[in-house]
């Protein structure tokens, strides 16, 4: 099998850090990037290697979703709305290596249990995987008690969220509520090296990130603590996120249709790569496996769709096909992701670094997965899939 050698040289690779480093070969082995190479050297070690050439095609690491609904979302119009598990090659399809779980508007029938014990599954099945505990309610969720035990005493769970605010599904916190959680949040950051941010669902009430806004003016929580996504599903919720990034906030983009009244995604990444906010501030994620609700004007939902973990890929393929180079689009989907994660081993090609990797064939399209070092998706095919996957 393409996935069973110990150690794998891959030849002749256009390789993006996300910044470009060139033409270069790559030598895996343990998981991990143990040399970047200008040659190849004329003796090659005699341990069993599986050795790919790739031609020239590009090289990327693998994208790290921080936002997505591993045990499935859903649940606002009755117990039948539960969206499903996401499996494994969900992910690695897309080309993510990395997944950050979460709960949503159901906290109530879901669980942080549950959540950590389904990402200890995708572990086991190859995916690197963690958690936020928390929902978007309060008081939160949570595994042990409060949210900086769990994050401090629980490995997998690294933050808090998504608690939602600005919306009707919301608790409706109030300052003092939401400071007391993201000082448990930072806290537990500096005890652990975890990323410990509160990440907040967005809606699109008319008191957008005003709640964030008073919070950075009246306490002394660092801003990176306060970490707003679905920013783009307004135009003037966007402009606001994106101020906030001057402050030292990372602010993250979904990947989902907006209408007339948001951003498209693609659209979102090129209006910030075009302006002078801090370019590593603006992160892009999936809210894969939940639910996509439409609600009318009395909060009854009309129609509802979820979503998958591609629809942040087709991102990046549109942004490649309208003329963005990766080494600038690549940061929204790894590197910046790494940094506001505290992930020090993801979101860049270096020896040291997790090897999970990307290939992009000549059309620019997914064509090879690696993840820890073992292939999930090799010329196209699957050839590593979940437990209960067909």
């Amino acid at each position: 099998m393409v996935h069973t050698k110990s150690l794998t040289l891959i030849k002749n690779a256009q390789v993006f850090s996300p910044r470009p480093l060139g033409l270069k070969h790559l030598l895996v082995g343990g998981g991990q990037i143990l040399q970047i190479l200008d040659d190849i050297p004329s003796k090659i070690s005699p341990i069993e290697m599986q050795v790919i050439d790739i031609e020239g095609a590009s090289l990327i690491p693998g994208l790290i979703d921080a936002h997505t609904h591993i045990t499935g979302g859903g649940g606002e119009a009755g117990f039948a709305t539960r969206v499903p598990p996401v499996p494994l090659s969900d992910f690695t399809r897309a080309g993510v290596t990395t997944a950050v779980g979460l709960l949503g508007t159901d906290d109530t029938t879901r669980s942080t249990e549950s959540l950590v014990a389904q990402v200890y599954a995708l572990r086991e099945e190859g995916l690197s995987a963690y958690c936020y505990t928390g929902g978007y309610h309060l008081p939160p969720t949570t595994l042990t008690g409060s949210v900086k035990t769990d994050i401090v005493f629980i490995e997998p769970i690294v933050a808090v969220g998504e608690l939602a605010i600005s919306d009707h599904r919301s608790s409706q916190p109030t300052l003092n509520e939401l400071l007391k959680v993201a000082s448990e949040a930072h806290v537990a950051r500096l005890m652990t090296g975890k990323a410990g941010v509160v990440h907040l669902h967005l809606g699109d009430g008319d008191r957008g990130l005003s709640l964030v806004r008073q919070a950075l003016s009246e306490s002394e929580i660092p801003a990176r603590t306060f970490n707003p996504t679905h920013v783009n599903r307004l135009k003037a919720l966007f402009e606001e996120a994106c101020e906030l990034t001057k402050q030292g906030c990372w602010v993250d983009v979904t990947a989902f249709e907006t209408g007339d009244v948001g951003y498209e995604p693609a659209d979102a990444l090129m209006r910030y790569l075009h302006s002078e906010y801090p370019q590593d501030k603006l992160t892009i994620s999936s809210d894969g496996g939940g639910c996509l609700p439409c609600f009318d004007h009395h909060g009854k939902m009309t129609r509802m769709d979820f979503a998958t973990a591609s629809s942040m890929t087709e991102v990046l393929y549109t942004l490649l096909e309208n003329g963005i180079t990766l080494q600038d689009c690549l940061p929204f989907f790894t590197s910046n992701v790494a940094q506001v994660m505290n992930f020090h081993k993801k979101g860049q090609i270096q020896p040291g670094f997790d090897a999970d990797l990307v290939i992009l064939g000549a059309d620019q399209r997914i064509s090879h997965v690696m993840a820890q070092g073992v292939w999930h998706i090799f010329d196209h095919s699957i050839i590593k899939k979940g437990t209960f996957e067909d």
